[in-house]
């Protein structure tokens, strides 16, 4: 993979699942040819993930391409950092999120979130699952905080649900 232009490669296979999913093919494991879905492999995502944010851009004009690129940057950067460019090899279990009316200091939905946020940044989504679904992008607009930069603060809060809260509650005061 060249490093310097993976975001126009990024971009190229993007589009390539929103014309396949708007063409009406629901399949993402047959999108993307053996060398394109080793890209996404080298940059720690998947078809499954691309195929979400092609399935919303189509469903509901949003995520957009810079919001999709932004989230996988981040994905990106752990992957290649903290992951030393190695999966876990685990999926978190759907049953193990917090339920979607959870809450923490009365902010409901971020329990859910930062469960999803930190199963982003290691590559453990189930196939069923999305980070930045619409339940997400409600969340995070009602907050007034990008799903990249929830994503970053996530990674940088060590693990620490106070710090993720206090973070949301400046932003959403």
């Amino acid at each position: 993979m060249n490093n310097y232009d993976w975001a126009d490669t990024f971009r190229q296979l993007y589009d390539k699942a929103v014309k396949e999913y708007a063409a009406g093919n629901r399949q993402p494991a047959g999108y993307f040819t053996a060398d394109e879905t080793a890209f996404l492999a080298g940059m720690g995502h998947t078809a499954q993930e691309l195929y979400d944010f092609a399935e919303d851009a189509c469903l509901y004009n949003e995520p957009s391409f810079g919001d999709a690129l932004l989230i996988a940057s981040v994905r990106r950067d752990y992957f290649r950092v903290i992951q030393k460019g190695k999966s876990s090899g685990r999926t978190i279990r759907m049953e193990g999120l917090p339920a979607k009316d959870a809450a923490v200091d009365g902010l409901v939905w971020l329990p859910r979130i930062i469960a999803k946020a930190r199963a982003k940044l290691r590559g453990e989504m189930p196939a069923e699952l999305m980070y930045g679904c619409g339940g997400d992008r409600k969340f995070l607009k009602s907050v007034g905080i990008h799903p990249a930069d929830f994503l970053r603060h996530v990674w940088a809060s060590n693990k620490d649900d106070s710090k993720v809260a206090a973070f949301v509650k400046a932003f959403a005061g």
